[in-house]
């Protein structure tokens, strides 16, 4: 549960805490002077190795906040029809059986930025080989506790643009709404697509681009968001948590004849509450999840430091200079873009 990863040169070593390597360092990194003492290691020099890694250390921060929080999410049985449905969805499966057979046809998976763990601790249990999870906040230590029990299941905290494993190490890399809380989300997709095996898979999904309504909105509102403590942030979320609650029970629809193009509405008949949570304003409710967690997900939208929105276009453009041609977007929901490809295998 405590140790040390040492290297060939006495300055440069790694501890493991609470049973998870980490791989972090200049401002990423937490204090180690007690540790290096109780362990009578050298001073371990800071080194900064991105100059991003400053701004990456705030959404750290927020995430750490949020894991530490809801240990529970997914893990428990009434998360698991929703979330797993999506990600079903979001993989272009029919149902969980076949999600189940996707994960056996594996053997070697690494899945960034898994939260609480409850995807991780899925995929382990239907994969035959082994899983790697990787996080870059706190969330590892939580990743940890829910998955520990499994014998090929490993969970490292590292920065995801410095993955301590070998180009070409896994033949599926998953990163599900992570690589948007990066400064950069193409760098971020590049630096995943070299550790994925020639012939292997790479699954991630990242925010869409919303229309010009939404766009305004989320924008005033994490202007103000992102400057507070998250505890003021979980508060000031509840307001938009309660909209979508007394929303969603009204249970009510509406049909448009014809669509509003410059504010990206199609017609039809739309639940009132999805209208304004796809066009306006992230006003999340689930009735499966408590309140706490249905506001969580409002503050997991609005306090994060980076949150950037793609088109589908760009994340084509991005594949393209990768050399990617195997490859689908999966329609999982309007806000965000679900994407599936295979790496050549030459």
């Amino acid at each position: 549960m405590e140790g040390v990863l040492l290297s060939d040169d006495p300055k440069l070593w790694f501890p493991i805490l609470d049973g998870v390597p980490s791989f972090l360092t200049g401002a990423l990194s937490v204090d180690l002077d007690a540790f290096a003492a109780r362990h009578g290691l050298p001073y371990r020099p800071t080194v900064e190795t991105r100059p991003e890694a400053a701004a990456q250390a705030k959404t750290t921060r927020t995430f750490s906040d949020k894991w530490r929080r809801f240990k529970n999410y997914g893990i428990e049985p009434q998360h698991r029809n929703f979330l797993f449905g999506w990600y079903c969805k979001k993989f272009g499966l029919p149902d969980r059986k076949a999600l189940q057979r996707f994960y056996r046809n594996h053997e070697r998976i690494l899945e960034v930025g898994p939260g609480s763990g409850f995807n991780t601790q899925f995929i382990a249990e239907n994969c035959l080989g082994n899983v790697f999870a990787l996080d870059i906040s706190d969330a590892a230590f939580t990743t940890f506790e829910n998955t520990q029990h499994l014998p090929n299941c490993t969970v490292v905290q590292a920065d995801l643009m410095d993955v301590p494993f070998a180009d070409g190490s896994f033949d599926l890399v998953i990163a599900d709404g992570v690589l948007h809380h990066t400064p950069c989300t193409r760098a971020a997709v590049e630096a995943l697509y070299r550790k994925v095996a020639p012939g292997g898979q790479f699954f991630f999904y990242v925010y869409r681009k919303m229309g010009a309504a939404r766009q305004f909105c989320d924008a005033h509102i994490r202007e103000h968001f992102t400057k507070m403590s998250p505890e003021a942030c979980y508060e000031a979320c509840e307001g938009l948590t309660d909209l979508g609650r007394e929303l969603s029970r009204l249970n009510a629809t509406i049909t448009l004849d014809n669509p509003v193009p410059i504010l990206g509405i199609p017609a039809g008949t739309h639940n009132v509450q999805r209208l304004l949570y796809y066009n306006f304003v992230k006003c999340f409710w689930n009735e499966d999840f408590d309140y706490d967690t249905n506001n969580m997900v409002n503050f997991d939208w609005y306090h994060p430091h980076h949150a950037w929105q793609h088109s589908e276009d760009e994340v084509a453009g991005w594949l393209s200079a990768l050399g990617a041609r195997d490859y689908r977007f999966n329609q999982a929901n309007p806000n965000g873009i679900s994407c599936l490809l295979t790496k050549p295998a030459a």
